[in-house]
């Protein structure tokens, strides 16, 4: 997954040259509803669908202008996260779960559907096969993606940190859906 090995990569680089560092683990961007192609899309029976390659397994998800301000809990605390990794996430949810969030503040019936990672690759849009990838480390491996990114932590470093429905009320009206 080049962009899980950039980061890798780059981490080296920090720590090899002995720069006092902490490093970051962000979460699903809910963003991605908005700008990269993963709002609902109507299905043939026109409902609305959201599909990941994720079973049945939760997804840590956290809204983009949160990573910036738990990013800024960590410099507020001066040495403490120095060496240390920190994981943030605004929720941890299911496909099943973040669709009846999106049907509640949509107003219209969003569904889950789940797909093979296999499938998700051969959906042909560009990324599709590194985004394949990436969804399927987080399922076979969710209790290690998970447990590094604590919700406590979180709303520690941000105390205004929004969950997935408190996202939705803010910036549902800028998801470009067809139906």
């Amino acid at each position: 997954m080049p962009h899980f090995d950039a980061k890798g990569e780059a981490n080296h680089l920090f720590t090899d040259a002995g720069i006092p560092t902490t490093f970051l683990l962000t979460s699903f961007y809910w963003d991605n509803l908005i700008y990269f192609g993963m709002e609902p899309k109507p299905g043939q029976d026109g409902k609305l669908y959201i599909t990941l390659p994720m079973d049945d397994q939760p997804l840590p998800g956290i809204g983009a202008e949160d990573i910036g301000k738990c990013a800024y809990g960590i410099f507020k605390a001066g040495s403490e996260y120095v060496g240390k990794t920190v994981g943030i996430a605004g929720a941890h949810l299911t496909g099943a779960q973040m669709a009846t969030a999106l049907t509640q503040a949509l107003g219209k019936e969003v569904g889950y559907q789940t797909v093979s990672p296999d499938v998700y690759r051969g959906f042909g849009f560009p990324g599709a096969e590194d985004l394949g990838n990436m969804f399927q480390i987080k399922r076979d491996f969710n209790a290690q993606f998970c447990g590094p990114r604590s919700l406590d932590v979180s709303r520690a470093l941000n105390p205004s940190l929004m969950n997935f429905d408190q996202w939705l009320a803010k910036y549902k009206d800028q998801m470009p859906l067809d139906a």
